[in-house]
């Protein structure tokens, strides 16, 4: 049990039987009346965002949730294998707990996974990935119509726009929360 006035980003409450995710909280103290606690949650498993406001001081329930860091093997058709870097131990993600960040994994990948009661809730990758371009089209000196971007398909088959002066088999940093390009890798 916590306060409401406990509250942080990435807390995981237990509300009526369900896994929320705090993914964003404010205490707020109207003109007239007692302060209340605005959030945004976020439900573990089927990643619905909903705003839910609580009264200062309100008791929740917090799920016990184990963050561990581990090593992304392989694909083995039913799922993603992922190994923990501390006890080595194997465990299979289901690829609707692993979502998006699919088109950021590669073998010894290290990412975050959540676990409540043995079971893995979602997976959470670094900020951002370096990944190198397997083809893109040579970019046109002069040829700003497009914004100065164009197509590039990644290592793992995910597509982003890059500037016009990549070329294939450069490496660049992706932001795994947006999939836009950040930078070029420099050698």
């Amino acid at each position: 049990m916590a306060s409401t006035n406990d509250l942080k980003n990435g807390m995981v409450l237990d509300l009526d039987g369900q896994l929320w995710q705090v993914q964003w909280f404010q205490h707020h103290k109207p003109g007239k009346g007692n302060t209340v606690v605005r959030t945004k949650l976020k439900h573990v498993l089927t990643g619905k965002v909903v705003d839910k406001t609580f009264n200062s001081d309100t008791k929740v329930d917090t799920a016990t949730v184990d963050r561990r860091d581990m090593q992304y093997l392989y694909h083995d058709g039913d799922g993603f294998v992922f190994m923990d870097t501390t006890t080595y131990d194997q465990m299979t993600l289901p690829e609707d707990t692993v979502g998006d960040a699919k088109d950021y994994l590669l073998e010894n990948t290290v990412a975050t996974v959540a676990i409540h009661e043995d079971n893995p809730l979602f997976l959470e990758m670094p900020a951002s990935v370096e990944l190198e371009i397997t083809y893109t089209e040579p970019g046109l000196q002069g040829d700003r119509s497009t914004g100065g971007t164009k197509p590039a398909t990644l290592e793992t088959g995910k597509q982003v726009n890059v500037p016009l002066f990549i070329t294939t088999g450069e490496k660049i940093k992706v932001d795994t929360r947006t999939g836009e390009y950040l930078s070029r890798v420099s050698n």
